[in-house]
């Protein structure tokens, strides 16, 4: 299959391309469906949206809301809810969680005139990780004239403080 360049795809739902006879879902099935999808993005480079539902019972945490397993959310690289207190709202709360990057829950406004999602505010705000003593330690060994470290790891050792 070949694919053009920058492509997006949007599959509206999961459901409509389970296999047949996936009435009974497991974690394992789960995890299979969202892995080959997955593999196939990677195989191509493309982004791949997978829309799906969730439960109408309340959760702790909203992503054990997904509708299914926890597979889903397993073979996935993250996953995005979006929460409205009643359908009709205008207003909607985006959590979105992910391998690499933080937590994050937005606030967002739905402008009915545009057809379009208005950033209101981030609730959770994107932390800084914490320094690191000894790559800290380290880089204040390294300087314009000496760039780059030369020894072997026990000469780095002792060049370390305490």
């Amino acid at each position: 299959m070949i694919l053009p360049e920058k492509v997006n795809f949007i599959i509206d739902t999961l459901q409509k391309v389970r296999e047949l006879g996936g009435e009974v879902y497991s974690y394992a099935g789960d995890y299979e469906i969202v892995g080959k999808l997955k593999t196939f993005a990677d195989k191509h480079g493309i982004c791949l949206l997978l829309v799906h539902h969730t439960r109408k019972q309340p959760a702790t945490d909203k992503f054990e809301m997904i509708s299914g397993t926890n597979g889903l959310l397993g073979a996935a690289d993250g996953a995005f809810i979006l929460q409205k207190k009643k359908r009709t709202d205008n207003q909607a709360t985006l959590s979105i969680v992910g391998r690499d990057q933080q937590d994050l829950e937005l606030h967002l406004e739905f402008d009915r005139e545009k057809c379009i999602w208005k950033f209101i505010k981030a609730e959770t705000a994107v932390s800084k990780p914490k320094p690191d003593a000894v790559l800290d330690a380290v880089a204040k060994l390294l300087t314009p004239l000496v760039p780059q470290w030369v020894g072997a790891p026990a000469d780095l050792l002792a060049a370390l403080p305490d």
